[in-house]
This record gives C-alpha cells, sequence and structure tokens, in this order.
C-alpha cells in the first residue's frame, strides 16, 4: 500500500469526539487522518445541538422575561416580533461558531489530513473512502448519532420534524405535538411555546425527564403547565395520519382511545448511533441491541486497536464535554496505553428548560438501590434571599449525603442558572467532600450560589429560623 494511505491514527468523525481526538494526536505529533460525512464539521453540537437551541432558547426567554418580569413600576410589552429574523441570527451563529471553533482549528492542524467521505471497514486495520483504501495502526470512531424515528403507524407518511428541522422553521405551528419528553422534548417545547404555538407534549413514562431526580421532574412539569403546555402522560401513541392540512394523531390512554389535530409532530424520542454503515463486524467491533459500539472503560472495542467514544458507544451520559474528553483519553489510551477513563458520576448535566435542571452524582433512588441507605435534604429557592430579590422563586436543590460518611454523593437543582451551579456541585462530588465543608464555606450574598451551603445547612438547622448570612 502506497505509504500516504497508512496512518498512526485514523479518526471517523467530526464532532466534539472527533476533533478532541484530531487536537490531542496533533499534540503528540503523530500522523492522522481524519474523515467525516454527515453533519457539516463539529458534529451535532454546533451545527443542530447545543449551539442553536440555546440560542432560541435565550430569544425565547428574553421575550417571557419581558412579558412577566413581575417588577411593579415597569410597564412593558412586545407588540412584535419576527421570528425568521430570529432563525436567521440563529444561522448566522451557527456558521461563525463553526468556521471559529472547527474550520479554523483544522487549518492549523499540521499533522492532521481531513477527507470528507464515508469511511467503512475493510479489514480490522482498513477503511475504504470514496473508493480508496486506507490503513490506520490505531482508530479512533466518533461518528455520532441521529434522531431516531419511533414506530408508529403512518408517521413517514403524515410527515413529521426534527430538532434538526426545528431549528430552521420560519413560522411558528399554531398547535405543535411533541413526542417525547426528555431534554429535547422538554427544551424545544418550551421554546415554541413561549414564541406562541399551543404545546402538546406526549411521555410514555409517568413523569418528564424520567432519569432524573424525580421531585425536580415533577416540580419543573408543574411549571410547564403553568405556562400553558400539555402534558399528557403514561400514553401510546398508535397512529398517525393526515386530515386536511392538519396533522392527526391516535392515541390510548388509561384503556380509552383518543385523537388530536396539530399543525406540526416534533421528534424528540431519542437518537440511534450512526454505526450501521461502518461494517463493525468485518472489524471485530460488537454492537448492542441499540446499535451502539460496545467499549471497556478504556473506549477499546473488542479490536484492540480500534476505540469510539461519544453518543456511538454504551456509555451512561451522551454529552458535548463528555464526547469531547473520551476523545482525548482514547487517543491516549490508544497511542500510549493510558488505562484513562471517566467517573462519569461527576459529571455534570443540564436540561435548558427555564428554570434549567441540572444533576450531577446519584440520585436518591440510585443511592438507596445501591447502598440501601441514603439522607436527602430539599431546600426551595422561595426561602433564598437572591431568588426573592429577583423574582426567581422557583425551583429547588436536592441534596444526596451518605450517612455514613456525610460526604454528598449527588446534588440536583432545578432553578435559575443550575448550569452554572452545577459546576460547583460537581467539584463537590469530585473532591468527596461533606457537609461541613460546604457549610464552612463564604459564598457570596445574595447569590444564587449560596443556595448550596443552605442546602447542606437543612441537614442540620431549620433554615426558616436563620438570618442572611449564617
Amino acid at each position: 500500500m502506497n505509504d500516504k494511505k497508512v496512518y498512526d491514527l485514523i479518526i471517523i468523525g467530526a464532532g466534539a469526539g472527533g476533533f478532541a481526538s484530531a487536537i490531542k494526536a496533533n499534540e503528540m505529533g503523530v500522523k492522522a487522518l481524519m474523515v467525516n460525512d454527515g453533519l457539516p464539521l463539529g458534529g451535532t453540537c454546533v451545527n443542530v445541538g447545543c449551539v442553536p437551541s440555546k440560542k432560541l432558547q435565550w430569544a425565547g426567554y428574553v421575550k417571557y422575561l419581558i412579558e412577566n418580569h413581575r417588577i411593579k413600576g415597569i410597564t412593558a410589552e412586545i407588540k412584535k416580533y419576527d421570528f425568521k429574523k430570529i432563525i436567521e441570527e440563529e444561522i448566522n451563529l451557527v456558521n461563525e461558531m463553526r468556521n471559529k471553533k472547527y474550520e479554523y482549528v483544522l487549518d492549523n492542524l499540521e499533522n492532521v489530513t481531513f477527507l470528507k467521505g464515508k469511511a467503512k471497514f475493510v479489514s480490522k486495520n482498513e477503511i475504504e473512502i470514496n473508493g480508496e483504501t486506507y490503513k490506520g495502526n490505531k482508530f479512533v470512531i466518533a461518528v455520532g448519532s441521529t434522531a431516531r424515528v419511533p414506530d408508529i403507524k403512518g408517521i413517514e407518511k403524515t410527515g413529521f420534524i426534527t430538532h434538526i428541522e426545528a431549528l430552521k422553521l420560519e413560522n411558528i405551528p399554531s398547535r405543535m405535538a411533541v413526542i417525547g419528553a426528555g431534554p429535547l422534548g422538554l427544551e424545544f417545547s418550551q421554546i415554541f411555546s413561549r414564541f406562541g404555538s399551543k404545546v402538546t407534549i406526549f411521555s410514555k413514562y409517568n413523569r418528564v425527564f424520567p432519569k432524573g431526580e424525580r421531585e425536580l421532574s415533577l416540580e419543573l412539569e408543574n411549571i410547564l403547565k403553568e405556562e400553558g403546555i400539555e402534558i399528557i402522560k403514561e400514553v401510546k401513541i398508535l397512529e398517525a395520519k393526515n386530515d386536511r392540512d392538519k396533522k392527526v394523531l391516535i392515541y390510548e390512554k388509561d384503556g380509552k382511545l383518543f385523537s388530536s389535530k396539530f399543525d406540526e409532530i416534533l421528534l424528540a424520542t431519542g437518537k440511534i448511533p450512526n454505526t450501521e454503515y461502518l461494517n463493525p463486524e468485518i472489524a471485530g467491533i460488537k454492537i448492542d441491541g441499540k446499535k451502539r459500539i460496545i467499549v471497556s472503560e478504556y473506549y477499546q472495542t473488542d479490536n484492540p486497536d480500534i476505540y469510539a467514544v461519544g453518543d456511538c458507544i454504551n456509555m451512561p451520559l451522551r454529552l458535548e464535554t463528555t464526547a469531547a474528553r473520551e476523545g482525548t483519553i482514547a487517543v491516549e489510551n490508544a497511542l500510549l496505553n493510558a488505562e484513562k477513563e471517566i467517573n462519569y458520576r461527576e459529571v455534570p448535566y443540564t436540561i435548558f428548560t427555564d428554570p434549567s435542571i441540572s444533576g450531577v452524582g446519584y440520585t436518591e433512588e440510585e443511592f438507596i438501590k445501591k447502598y440501601k441507605v441514603c439522607s436527602c435534604r430539599s431546600f426551595y429557592f422561595e426561602d433564598l434571599p437572591k431568588a426573592i430579590i429577583s423574582n426567581k422563586t422557583k425551583g429547588l436543590i436536592k441534596m444526596v449525603m451518605d450517612p455514613n460518611t456525610e460526604r454528598i454523593v449527588g446534588v440536583h437543582i432545578l432553578g435559575e442558572n443550575s448550569f452554572e451551579l452545577i459546576y460547583s456541585a460537581s467539584l463537590i462530588i469530585r473532591n468527596k467532600m461533606t457537609l461541613d465543608d460546604i457549610i464552612n464555606t463564604l459564598p457570596v450574598f445574595p447569590s444564587f450560589s449560596e443556595s448550596l451551603k443552605l442546602a447542606a445547612l437543612s441537614f442540620k438547622k431549620d433554615i426558616s429560623k436563620l438570618s442572611c448570612c449564617i
């Protein structure tokens, strides 16, 4: 084989995991090839995920805040807004971020060659791209995932959108059905509701965000309902069909059949790894029943020369942050035998609703299931001075403590800027801090960060009987 087609490392995919792998390989000075197909450089997050959706979320937040600020003496109203221009600004931001954080970065990776095309394995150490064969001593697979279409009779013919198409809509649907009550379903439901859609969420579970801390999920559900979002739980969607210019969903709830008409259907029912085209069996890679690549704690597949990271693997969290860290670690493990791994209990997540919901570590249910014992307290933002000052009293912190050691093992937050607070909480978990470690800190007053100390104090004192700054 031509030496120009032999690489120390071949990276398949150019999202967060792929780029982190390429940057680490470049730093190590190895000859690397990165190949990508499908979404543009940057993958999901910058193109159809975090960046554009949070831009729309922010626009909806500003609109809602103007209309619902609750400050006496200030009267404000929005007489007109142009959703098409909001979408244009979102798309321009995506292009700018992709250019700055990915295209420019790639141009400066002197040891990395980039090819556009779809890669598939033709042997245990060779891939084919655009009809040409390339050999790698080591591989990192970071092919990401795509939206899953549920098995609903007639859904393909009826028509639907996923989060990708939702980010490009120029007109707000009058009535929107959102199938799925996980992070995507919740975020997009609130975005479109705040811009005027009458939104109905359908969930097959008995609460929204069933993987989260129960008390917070139920509180978020109440907040969304107060904003006018309808939530139908423990429901089975049986069929979708067209009725003139409307889309009809037929569903079963409590043993009875119902039907509702909508202008648009948004599917938010999870994602499927992009693994089928890879020919994983030829490379000696095992795939589970959810089409995820099975890897060890070091991100190594059953083929010792092939590693995989990001949305396409069988790890518990699928985040931009975890994909990037996995990419870096996978390269170090592949080329240096470093045997590094991630403790996913220390990794924070957020659902960017308003208020946002964030968590790190064990939930109460998880800790009791594993250790048969737990101690928990909930501190409500209605008792937080900064929240009272800001009219942001909706939400709470739930803190999970190991009663044998008084070590904090889980923190879950529903409230203003929970996505900022949760990083501090992750450091509490990572550094194995105890109640007294937190109680003896001096947070700024007034601030939302003070809520972490007050949550810890609530294990030992009645917060309602304390003055400020205790």
